[in-house]
């Protein structure tokens, strides 16, 4: 073990708490003792599940206390694409290009030139392939098979993963000729109406990702969540309203889910639905905003 790994597993909480949980020590601990035990080490604050206020603590309730089977579909990124589909049209569908168990099953002289692999239940199973040339298909394989044997679930306890089949996704590769870059667009919904969103950037390059955070007028807000705001701030994307409309039809009949579109050349694609954002365990910055966007959640009638 690296000097650095020996003195976060010795000095820091949160490393060695991710770390058991990776290894799979806490498997047995019920749901809410976890959220509990990493609420208190990541936000550094007791969670009140009787009477939550802030954003973070709502999400953590809606982990608990709220089951809409549906979810589960949603957060698989291979079956969200055919209820996404029926309900804003195939046109803001990436295309799949194929979609398999394991690794060695990938036939990749049929993929094209550039292709995007990920895994279907986890976040973060993700291999850009910008040649297939000079792909590093071994390193390509370790991540794969690795984030294929994690069960997502227990590291966050985010139910819908729960059931989501692990599988590897092969999509085209996606960059915008403007901005040189895949931008995400992460658009809050509540009860079907968008309050916020942010826009993240700079992600596939060797700097850090950058969150720049705005208002359903796009008016920048001053605020910073586990990335840091970009020196130069977005432009707002061409098709901002339709991203609107779509992500509120999307996003009706729900306490809250955040819905995450592309702008590819003047063409909107549809990204992915999470409904526990940064697992409810990321502070704000200022920490108004953790409250601010807490009054924004209606919690339902308890069903779990």
């Amino acid at each position: 073990m690296r000097v650095k790994s020996v003195f976060n597993m010795l000095f820091d909480k949160e490393f060695r708490f991710d770390l058991f949980s990776r290894l799979g020590l806490f498997n047995r601990m019920s749901d809410k003792e976890f959220s509990k035990r990493k609420y208190k080490i990541k936000m550094k604050k007791t969670l009140n599940l009787d009477s939550p206020r802030t954003y973070n603590e709502k999400l953590q309730w809606l982990k608990l206390y709220y089951r809409n089977p549906l979810y589960t579909k949603l957060v698989d990124k291979y079956e969200v694409k055919k209820i996404v589909k029926s309900i804003i049209g195939e046109e803001y569908i990436i295309p799949t290009l194929g979609v398999w168990e394991h690794f060695d099953e990938i036939d990749f002289s049929k993929l094209p030139k550039q292709f995007v692999l990920k895994c279907t239940h986890d976040s973060g199973g993700l291999c850009i392939c910008k040649d297939k040339k000079s792909f590093n298909y071994q390193d390509a394989k370790r991540l794969i098979e690795k984030c294929l044997k994690q069960r997502f679930y227990l590291l966050g306890r985010e139910w819908p993963y729960k059931g989501v089949k692990p599988r590897i996704i092969a999509e085209p590769f996606l960059e915008d000729n403007k901005t040189q870059e895949l931008r995400d667009y992460k658009f809050f919904v509540f009860d079907g109406k968008v309050k916020a969103l942010f826009i993240a950037s700079d992600r596939q390059k060797s700097i850090d990702t950058k969150f720049d955070f705005f208002d359903r007028d796009f008016n920048w807000i001053d605020v910073r969540q586990g990335h840091p705001n970009s020196q130069n701030k977005p432009e707002k994307p061409v098709n901002f309203d339709l991203m609107i409309s779509l992500a509120e039809k999307l996003g009706k009949d729900m306490p809250h889910v955040r819905v995450d579109f592309y702008e590819v050349n003047g063409k909107v694609f549809f990204g992915e639905m999470t409904f526990f954002h940064h697992g409810g365990w990321t502070p704000f910055e200022p920490e108004k905003w953790d409250y601010i966007f807490g009054s924004w959640i209606n919690l339902p009638k308890r069903n779990n």
